[in-house]
């Protein structure tokens, strides 16, 4: 009788150990099939690593950017189209991160948790997908950028659609370096990083603009202020802040964005002090990653006030501190100052379509986030408009009723080794589209992205303003 209850208990264990691994390899199967499924040993949808089996890929004008024939990936007909475009619609091999061939790689594929790819096979192609961008608003950055490294996004500020997203360096998928090209040759470091994405730039003088949002909120009497600048500030401890201006002026509050003074916003980051300062800027997306469809991330970025010295307080508040932001996440903040003070969801996915034609019904992000009072974005694009009437020319900008700022981010003392950045919108309800551009061993913000903004945002107009 003990022998066959104990060979009962034990036939109960091998019933519930049965029924725990089902259980388990059936969850794993819910969650983890997909990933499965998208694995680069699937012949269905590789061939030696390199995608085959997938839907089309197409711009907002319909434009092919990437597509299947005879169990081939075939990308768009033109060059220069393949390059600008490349970081947005993905390589091959998946390298890229942000390529919407890898982010949304269920979604072309075709796949379900029920048919797996059964329907790759009857249809010859996964789902379509329609993206925001404009690949011909593409291929004027990428001509723009002349080859330097750098990226360049542009968004409708309403909307929230990425029209416009280049990196570079890039590459023609018809023609790939070499492995040992790209380990070799500095032309092609970070080849496969996003950098409107995942850049980790010093924000330089940009940053001068979450410093002025602070100000406002914080400093009732900032714009009857008067500041004497004799070149450079010197905080109570720590080193020589130095302003661009050698020879000293004296300016208030809306001259001395314009003029990007150093030793002012300095002193205004020290007087605000790390607790309004932190608040401001992690309100404003400082410090935290940009989504994009849902789908997309951008890298966080880096920022710590807590516990700082008096003069690396300073540094931050002109964004030369240890601040490392994605230009992504600029370009959020600006178009919020556009729009009101609120930004919308961020979109690079317009729609998607079946095998068969059929319209999909995809959710994607539609919300909106007060980044700022209403009224103090109004100041802001006041003072950001009069940057380009009194500094930048706004002849240099000519139709465009650009609101801007520019900055040059400091490496080390090497000038050529600056990151050059021009960041802002076309006050425009007709056109309501905002930039960033950011060039490494760019020098100068305003003499050498400016040029490249405004050949990118004259192209915009043409095209969009009603």
């Amino acid at each position: 009788m003990k022998m066959i209850r104990r060979r009962g208990y034990f036939l109960l264990i091998l019933i519930i150990a049965f029924l725990g691994g089902t259980g388990f390899l059936l969850y794993s199967f819910v969650v983890h099939a997909d990933e499965w499924a998208l694995k680069s040993y699937n012949k269905h949808l590789y061939n030696y690593g390199t995608l085959v089996g997938a839907g089309t890929v197409y711009d907002a004008n319909g434009v092919e950017l990437a597509k299947t024939v005879d169990h081939e990936r075939v990308y768009a007909e033109n060059k220069t189209t393949r390059k600008s475009t490349l970081h947005m619609v993905g390589d091959p091999k998946n390298f890229i991160t942000t390529g919407v061939q890898r982010v949304y790689g269920t979604r072309l594929t075709g796949y379900n948790k029920v048919f797996g790819v059964y329907s790759l096979k009857k249809y010859g192609k996964g789902d379509d997908i329609k993206l925001t961008l404009d690949s011909e608003i593409c291929n004027t950055a990428y001509e723009a950028l002349d080859g330097r490294k750098g990226t360049v996004g542009v968004i409708n500020y309403k909307t929230g659609d990425i029209i416009c997203c280049v990196s570079n360096p890039t590459y023609d998928v018809n023609n790939p370096p070499s492995a040992s090209e790209i380990e070799k040759d500095e032309d092609y470091a970070g080849l496969y990083i996003n950098r409107l994405f995942n850049a980790h730039y010093v924000p330089g003088s940009t940053f001068k603009i979450v410093t002025a949002i602070c100000a406002i909120e914080n400093m009732p009497d900032v714009f009857e202020r008067t500041w004497e600048c004799g070149g450079k500030y010197t905080p109570e401890h720590g080193t020589d802040i130095i302003c661009n201006a050698d020879h000293g002026h004296k300016v208030d509050f809306k001259t001395a964005l314009a003029k990007s003074c150093n030793s002012v916003f300095a002193q205004i980051a020290i007087e605000l002090g790390e607790e309004k300062l932190n608040e401001t800027a992690k309100r404003l997306g400082i410090g935290s990653a940009v989504k994009v469809s849902g789908e997309l991330k951008s890298f966080e970025g880096t920022w710590k006030v807590d516990g700082i010295a008096q003069d690396k307080l300073g540094w931050t508040g002109i964004g030369q501190g240890d601040t490392r932001i994605p230009p992504i996440a600029m370009l959020r903040i600006v178009s919020a100052i556009a729009n009101g003070g609120s930004a919308v969801s961020m979109n690079v996915v317009e729609n998607a379509f079946s095998q068969a034609g059929k319209k999909l019904n995809i959710t994607l992000p539609s919300g909106k986030t007060q980044l700022m009072d209403a009224q103090v974005a109004s100041t802001m694009k006041e003072m950001l408009r009069y940057n380009v009437e009194e500094q930048y020319g706004d002849g240099n900008y000519k139709g465009l009723s650009l609101c801007a700022k520019s900055g040059t981010a400091q490496i080390d003392n090497e000038e050529s080794h600056n990151i050059a950045w021009f960041t802002g919108f076309m006050d425009d309800d007709s056109c309501p589209y905002a930039f960033v551009v950011a060039i490494e061993h760019g020098n100068s913000g305003s003499q050498t992205a400016g040029p490249v903004a405004n050949e990118i945002m004259q192209a915009v107009a043409d095209k969009y303003r009603k």
